[in-house]
């Protein structure tokens, strides 16, 4: 979906009859039992929102009044919480979150840790984190070298730049920004990325957004271990199973680099674990099912369904 025709959807929803949007939510969910692949959407519920006990949202913002200063994450918020009705109360918050709110809040990132519960995620900002194309390149023949283009936002991402930017053969740089003296080089598309046979990624103000198109492709993706997560799930990536661990200085991309240019079998097994990963992402009518059992389990746990 383009740009344009997001809008023009979630415009044209507005339009709706919360009473008839209700309707929908309802023949929606009746569907659940039904789906062959019900005991996933029951984990990706209780993962994504895994609050087990009551709480209070008396002060939260009604539907009917939930920001529009960020139309896309407004207009997929709208999507899955009109079939509720305008007066239900919930808490959300809207960008790159990093911290964990106080109360139970709709969110589209949050850390990955222990006592993370009153982030619930829902599939915030879709268009710009669920995107992707087919790769018609396989691995064996990509460019045996790793490629790294994105904006210097953390110490990580710059230190990253500085020891890999004159590196003889590979295409790592920063977009945009300069770095001590080091001048940004030439935007990569996504096509031109997907020639290369390693893709390293790396966490900016919360999630790595190019990870889950590069999980899509042909490449084999190098990451330290995540820090935050989305709808994406990225706290249940498997090292060695969906990607490759770097240290987080990365200083070990070399070392994998040369391993991994001489197991092209143990290469593309994650690769192909990778696809499977992404494919569970897939099924417009299961993602709209696990959204609206999410909010459905915020509205009964806060007793107001």
């Amino acid at each position: 979906m383009n740009l344009a025709t997001f809008y023009i959807k979630g415009i044209l929803r507005q339009l709706l009859p919360y009473s008839i949007a209700r309707r929908q939510r309802v023949r929606l969910l009746s569907k659940a039992s039904r789906y062959l692949c019900h005991e996933e959407i029951d984990w990706r519920v209780d993962y994504n929102n895994s609050l087990s006990e009551q709480f209070d949202a008396s002060l939260a913002p009604r539907i009917c009044n939930i920001s529009r200063k960020k139309s896309r994450y407004y207009l997929d918020l709208d999507e899955s919480s009109r079939g509720f009705g305008p007066h239900l109360q919930m808490n959300y918050l809207f960008g790159d979150i990093c911290i964990i709110p106080e109360v139970a809040t709709i969110v589209k990132s949050r850390p990955i840790c222990a006592g993370n519960e009153n982030s619930i995620i829902l599939k915030l900002d879709n268009l710009r984190h669920f995107s992707w194309s087919t790769d018609p390149i396989p691995f064996s023949n990509k460019k045996a070298s790793a490629v790294w283009r994105g904006t210097p936002l953390t110490e990580q991402r710059k230190n990253f730049v500085r020891r890999f930017y004159d590196h003889k053969s590979f295409n790592i740089g920063q977009s945009r920004h300069v770095i001590d003296e080091l001048q940004p080089k030439p935007t990569l598309t996504h096509r031109e990325q997907k020639e290369y046979k390693f893709f390293v990624s790396i966490e900016g103000n919360d999630v790595a957004t190019n990870l889950k198109w590069a999980l899509a492709s042909n490449m084999l993706v190098m990451a330290p271990l995540p820090r935050y997560e989305t709808w994406f799930m990225e706290g249940l990536l498997e090292p060695g199973k969906h990607f490759v661990l770097l240290k987080d200085d990365l200083s070990d991309l070399e070392e994998k680099v040369d391993y991994f240019s001489s197991q092209t079998k143990e290469a593309e097994e994650i690769i192909r674990n990778a696809h499977a990963w992404v494919n569970l992402f897939t099924d417009p009518l299961k993602e709209r099912i696990i959204a609206a059992r999410i909010l459905e389990k915020y509205f009964q746990l806060s007793g107001q369904l």
